[in-house]
């Protein structure tokens, strides 16, 4: 019998069979700790990969183009606007040249409707009623309208030059029941939160949006200016007037209900990026944060309805996937968070500034698209990393459990213009001869 042989100090183990050599050339630790990161791999693969399906179709897209021009009308329904917004919005609408201008103002808002009765231009009628929420003013335009392209748009959105013309174009196909136009947030550098807001929805609009539209899909055509073929809108305007959610009736969120009667009634919703828009947002974090939750409300109630109602189910790929990422997107963030952190992360400020720093340069990658025309716009990517947060975890998750509360919240009876969004939060005042005379810069 042979003696058994003790290996040398510092001597590789000698292996006794198939499993040991396998051992002693596997890194199992680094095996398991790979696996470990297996579920937050796997979400950031389906999130990335939609991403990036979004993208590339939306760099296929193209604008129409050609000469189709019909009648239009254009309707304004306004709510204790500022004035001085209200006039200089309406000098960009008549001088594109629609058929009419119907504006729809209330009937307190004496200041707006004399200033109106004094424009001298038959093109432009004035209708003054008691407002019981945006969707009745709407109505009464409607209804008054006479063209066949109906341009629906908020009393503080002006138009860059050749809107009218270029939304016009897509309506020459007759499956076009409505028509997104590309928007811009009006004097973005007037505050932060203007900032902010402009890098958000350029993103929508650049990266997004121009692939549902190019599949004839947009499941939001958005009503600070939108466009529709009045004869898809006329069957479907008492459903838009008198919405109903778990037995209340709706406030906010018309533009997302009249995209999906459209769509519902076999229209095709698309996007023209030539047609371009300036909207006035909000200069404060509290009226940042008021619009966050109306529109995520509005969104929940629009889009839950259409899975509800089946109508999800005709619209193109790319529209179902951007819906349910936007339905999910509370929970999808919360949970690859919540594993980041708790997980994966050292404890401690390490931990949170590493997750940061991951969530950051995601953020810029997203953000590829609009830091090439802005990119000043670089030294704000930590705080517009940790607003959108804030937008996709705590806001959303408030919106969905109050999806039912209705209300405007941004507009109310005993103020002029929106939260943080009168002429005064430009930075600017108007003299008595119409000029712009700067007050401060935020």
């Amino acid at each position: 019998m042979l003696p058994a042989v003790t290996p040398a100090l510092g001597a590789a183990p000698v292996a006794s069979g198939p499993l040991d050599v396998v051992n002693a050339f596997v890194p199992w630790d680094s095996v398991q700790d790979l696996r470990s990161w297996m579920p937050l791999g796997v979400a950031g693969l389906i999130v990335w990969s939609l991403w990036i399906y979004r993208w590339v179709l939306s760099r296929a897209y193209r604008p129409v183009s050609n000469s189709f021009r019909t009648t239009t009308s254009v309707v304004v329904p306004s709510f204790r606007e500022d004035v001085e917004i209200l006039r200089r919005c309406l000098a960009t609408w008549l001088a594109q040249g629609p058929s009419e201008l119907i504006i729809v103002p209330d009937v307190e808002d004496i200041e707006c409707i004399e200033m109106l009765n004094r424009v001298a231009d038959p093109r432009l009628r004035v209708l003054p009623f008691a407002h019981r929420g945006k969707r009745s003013a709407l109505g009464v335009g409607i209804r008054a309208a006479r063209g066949e392209v109906l341009v629906l748009t908020d009393s503080d959105t002006a138009w860059e030059a050749g809107l009218l013309a270029s939304v016009q174009m897509p309506f020459q196909d007759p499956q076009v029941g409505a028509v997104a136009t590309q928007q811009k947030v009006y004097k973005r550098w007037s505050s932060i939160w203007r900032v902010i807001a402009d890098w958000i929805i350029d993103l929508r609009y650049y990266d997004y949006v121009p692939a549902m539209g190019r599949a004839g899909g947009v499941i939001c055509v958005s009503g600070r200016t939108a466009a529709y073929r009045r004869s898809a809108v006329l069957p479907v305007l008492e459903n838009l007037e008198h919405e109903f959610f778990l037995g209340r009736r709706c406030i906010a969120g018309d533009d997302g209900r009249l995209t999906w009667l459209v769509l519902a009634s076999g229209y095709q919703t698309v996007f023209q990026s030539t047609a371009r828009a300036l909207s006035m947002f909000p200069a404060t974090f509290s009226g940042f944060v008021k619009q966050r939750v109306r529109w995520s409300r509005n969104s929940y109630r629009c889009y839950l309805t259409a899975l509800w109602k089946g109508w999800l189910r005709d619209v193109p790929f790319v529209s179902k996937i951007t819906v349910l990422q936007i339905l999910l997107t509370p929970v999808t963030m919360g949970m690859a968070l919540t594993y980041l952190l708790l997980s994966r992360m050292a404890p401690g400020w390490l931990g949170v500034g590493l997750s940061l720093a991951w969530l950051m340069a995601g953020r810029f990658v997203r953000s590829i698209s609009h830091l090439r025309r802005h990119p000043a716009d670089i030294v704000l990517l930590p705080l517009v990393t940790l607003v959108v947060i804030l937008i996709s975890l705590p806001i959303k998750l408030y919106a969905f459990v109050t999806m039912n509360k209705q209300g405007w919240l941004t507009r109310h009876a005993d103020q002029t213009g929106g939260d943080g969004q009168d002429n005064a939060s430009l930075g600017v005042t108007i003299d008595e001869n119409g000029h712009g005379v700067v007050l401060n810069v935020r």
